[in-house]
C-alpha cells in the first residue's frame, strides 16, 4: 500500500486581512489573552456553522419520507413510499463516506498548506451546496441522482472543517487543561446541531426548502468571519506562548512552541526545527502512533451511534406517540434538541473529569457502559410521558456524547502532540483526521442501517445501537489497562517518596 507523502507547501505566515483592516487588533493593542479567545470564539462558532448545515437533512426527513402510518401516502419522490426510508439512508451514506474518505486526505493537506484559506474554503463550498440542496424544492427536483450527487459533494467540503479547528487549537492551547478546554469547545458541535435543528424546524411550515436555505447562509456569513480574522498561530502575529503552555508530554518531551520551534528534553536538547522543515508525519505512520488505532476504531462504533441519533432522531419522534400524542414535524424537530443540550453537559463533564485523574480511558469507558442502560430505559419508558422523554433522552444525549466529544478532541491533540513524534506539532492534524475520520465510517454506516432497519422495527435499532457502544469500549479496554497500569506506579513511587521524607 503506497503511502501519502508530504506535500511541497510552506503554510502562509502572514496575518489574516482582517487585523490589517483593523490594525488595533494587533499587539501590542491586543494581548495574547485575547487572541486566544478569538481563535476559541472563531472556531467555536466556524465548527457549530458546519454542524447546523448538516442537521436540515434529519429535520426534514418526517416531510421526504412517507407519512405516520401511511407507507403508501404522502412524501417527496423519490423518498416516498415503502422504500422511502431505505432512500434518505442512502442519502445519509452518500454524505458521510464522502465526509469520512474526504477526512483522512483533508488532514493530511492541512498540515502542509494555510489552515485558515482551507478551512474558508470548506466552508464556503459547504454553504453553496446546502442551499443547492435545498433548491431542488423550489425547483421541483425527483432524481435522486441530484440529492446524492449534491450531497457527496458536500461531505467532500464538510471534511475539511474538523481537522482544520483541531489543528488551530492545538497551536494555540497547551497540554494543561486541555480536557476541560476542549470538553467546553466541542460543545460547538451541539451548539451547531441545536442552532440547525430550532433554525431548520421553525421555516418547515413554509416548505422543506427554507430548512436549508437558513443554515446555508449562515455558514457562508461565517466563512467570511474565518477568512479575515482567524490567526493560524500566534508567532504569525508576532505572539508566544507563555512557558505554562510548552507542558512536558510523558516521556519527558515538551510540545512544540509555535515561537521557537524548538523543544527540550530533561536531559537535553532535540535540535531545532524551522516552520519549514517540520514536515508532517506519513499517513501510515501517523497509524502506528501508540494509542491511535484503538481510540479511532472506538471511535467508529461510538459515532455510529451518536451520528443516527443526529440523522434519525426527529424521525423517530414523528413516528413514536409519546404520552399519547403524536407529535408534529415541528415537534419533534425542535424536541431532538434536548439530546444536544445533554451532549454539550456530557462533553464537558467527560473533559473536567479527565483533566482531574488524567485518563481519558478510563472515562470514555465509563460513558458508554452507563449509556448502555441509558438508552435501553430510554426506549422502554421515553413513550410513558413527556417528562421521562425529556429527562432520560437528556441522560442519554451525555452519555454518548461524552467519549464521542473526548476522544475527538482532547484525545485527539494529546495523541498528535505526542512525545514519540519528537516536537512536530504539524501531525496534529493528520492523528485528528485518522481518527474522526475512521469515526466517520461507522457514522455513515449508522444512519444507513437505521433507514433499513427502522422498517423492522424501532427495537431492532435500539438493539444496533447497544451492541455498537459495547463493541466499541472493547476496543479501550487495552488503553484503560495503562492508564490505571501508570496510575498504580504513579501512587507506588508517591509512598516511597513519601517514607523517604
Amino acid at each position: 500500500m503506497m503511502e501519502l507523502k508530504p506535500l511541497n507547501l510552506v503554510p502562509s505566515t502572514k496575518p489574516p486581512p482582517g487585523l490589517n483592516l483593523f490594525p488595533t487588533l494587533n499587539p501590542p493593542e491586543k494581548t495574547l489573552t485575547f487572541h486566544k479567545f478569538l481563535v476559541l470564539l472563531l472556531t467555536f462558532i466556524a465548527y457549530a456553522a458546519f454542524h447546523a448545515s448538516r442537521k436540515p437533512p434529519s429535520i426534514v426527513k418526517s416531510v421526504l419520507g412517507p407519512e405516520v402510518k401511511d407507507l403508501n401516502g404522502t412524501g417527496w419522490a423519490p423518498f416516498e413510499g415503502p422504500s422511502g426510508p431505505h432512500r434518505l439512508g442512502e442519502l445519509d451514506l452518500a454524505f458521510l463516506l464522502a465526509y469520512s474518505i474526504g477526512m483522512y486526505f483533508a488532514g493530511h493537506i492541512g498540515d502542509n498548506i494555510d489552515l485558515r484559506v482551507f478551512l474558508t474554503v470548506g466552508m464556503l463550498g459547504s454553504g453553496v451546496l446546502v442551499i443547492v440542496f435545498g433548491l431542488g424544492y423550489f425547483l421541483d427536483v425527483h432524481w435522486l441522482g441530484f440529492f446524492l450527487i449534491v450531497q457527496i459533494l458536500c461531505g467532500l467540503f464538510q471534511s475539511i472543517g474538523w481537522p482544520c479547528v483541531v489543528a488551530v487549537m492545538g497551536n494555540w492551547f497547551g497540554k494543561a487543561k486541555r480536557g476541560l478546554i476542549m470538553g467546553v469547545w466541542n460543545s460547538n458541535t451541539s451548539v451547531g446541531n441545536i442552532i440547525g435543528s430550532l433554525v431548520a424546524s421553525s421555516v418547515l411550515g413554509f416548505g422543506w426548502g427554507w430548512s436549508f436555505l437558513l443554515p446555508g447562509i449562515f455558514i457562508l456569513v461565517v466563512a467570511v468571519l474565518v477568512y479575515m480574522f482567524l490567526v493560524v498561530k500566534p508567532d504569525h502575529i508576532g505572539l508566544e506562548l507563555d512557558s505554562k503552555e510548552i507542558e512536558m508530554n510523558v516521556e519527558g518531551v515538551a510540545l512544540v512552541g509555535p515561537d521557537t520551534g524548538e523543544a527540550k528534553e530533561e536531559e537535553g536538547v532535540v535540535g531545532p526545527e524551522t516552520e519549514e522543515g517540520a514536515g508532517a508525519i506519513g499517513f501510515l505512520q501517523a497509524w502506528r502512533l501508540p494509542g491511535v488505532a484503538p481510540f479511532a476504531f472506538c471511535l467508529f462504533f461510538s459515532k455510529l451511534v451518536a451520528y443516527t441519533f443526529l440523522y434519525w432522531l426527529p424521525f423517530y419522534l414523528r413516528h413514536t406517540v409519546v404520552a399519547g400524542v403524536q407529535l408534529s414535524h415541528k415537534s419533534a424537530g425542535i424536541l431532538s434538541t434536548i439530546f444536544d443540550i445533554g451532549g454539550v453537559v456530557g462533553g464537558v463533564l467527560a473533559g473536567v473529569t479527565s483533566d482531574i485523574i488524567e485518563a481519558r480511558g478510563v472515562i470514555s469507558i465509563i460513558f458508554l457502559l452507563l449509556s448502555i442502560p441509558a438508552l435501553l430505559f430510554y426506549r422502554l419508558y421515553g413513550s410513558v410521558s413527556m417528562f421521562t422523554n425529556i429527562s432520560l433522552m437528556l441522560i442519554s444525549g451525555a452519555l454518548v456524547n461524552g467519549p464521542y466529544s473526548l476522544i475527538t478532541t482532547a484525545v485527539s491533540a494529546d495523541l498528535g502532540t505526542q512525545s514519540l513524534i519528537k516536537g512536530n506539532s504539524r501531525a496534529l492534524a493528520t492523528v485528528s483526521a485518522i481518527i474522526d475520520g475512521t469515526g466517520s465510517v461507522g457514522a455513515a454506516l449508522g444512519p444507513l442501517l437505521a433507514g433499513y432497519i427502522s422498517t423492522r422495527g424501532w427495537n431492532s435499532v435500539f438493539v444496533m445501537l447497544i451492541l455498537s457502544i459495547f463493541i466499541a469500549s472493547l476496543f479501550l479496554i487495552p488503553i484503560v489497562k495503562n492508564e490505571i497500569k501508570e496510575k498504580l506506579n504513579e501512587g507506588k513511587w508517591l509512598w516511597i517518596s513519601v517514607i523517604k521524607r
